[in-house]
């Protein structure tokens, strides 16, 4: 996280923030099927098998909150740039166990698992795209 002044809690009010990676989501998932699999093994494997891919997502994205825009990235490639003055909406479901990050562009919407520290990602959204 690049050190900047802060302007409320722990966010900087300037540079670019990356998010910490949160494995509870990927480790949940991984956990339920574990006893699943004596009720539906079937489907005790299709929750494993996502909660291994999301592991994997977790371990390999990045979040990057700039001054204009949130990039991913895999690795050190990035793979997409959603400028703020795009976004129409944003929204993290469940916050007590949040487990979704929906946010609206002009022209399309996005539904991200949350693998990333959710205090932070709710911190960065305010500073940089306050809702209206």
């Amino acid at each position: 996280m690049t050190q900047s002044p802060t302007t409320s809690g722990n966010v900087p009010s300037t540079g670019t923030i990356q998010l910490a990676p949160s494995y509870a989501l990927p480790i949940a998932l991984v956990g339920i099927a574990i006893p699943l699999v004596w009720v539906q093994p079937w489907v005790a494997g299709i929750v494993a098998v996502f909660g291994l891919f999301l592991l994997f997502q977790t371990v390999t994205l990045r979040l990057l909150f700039t001054e204009t825009a949130l990039d991913v990235f895999r690795g050190e490639t990035l793979i997409r740039r959603f400028p703020y003055q795009d976004w129409q909406n944003w929204q993290i479901f469940w916050s007590k166990v949040p487990i979704l990050f929906y946010f609206k562009e002009v022209k399309s919407i996005h539904f991200l698992p949350i693998l990333f520290d959710p205090k932070m990602l709710r911190s960065c959204l305010e500073q940089r795209c306050p809702r209206a």
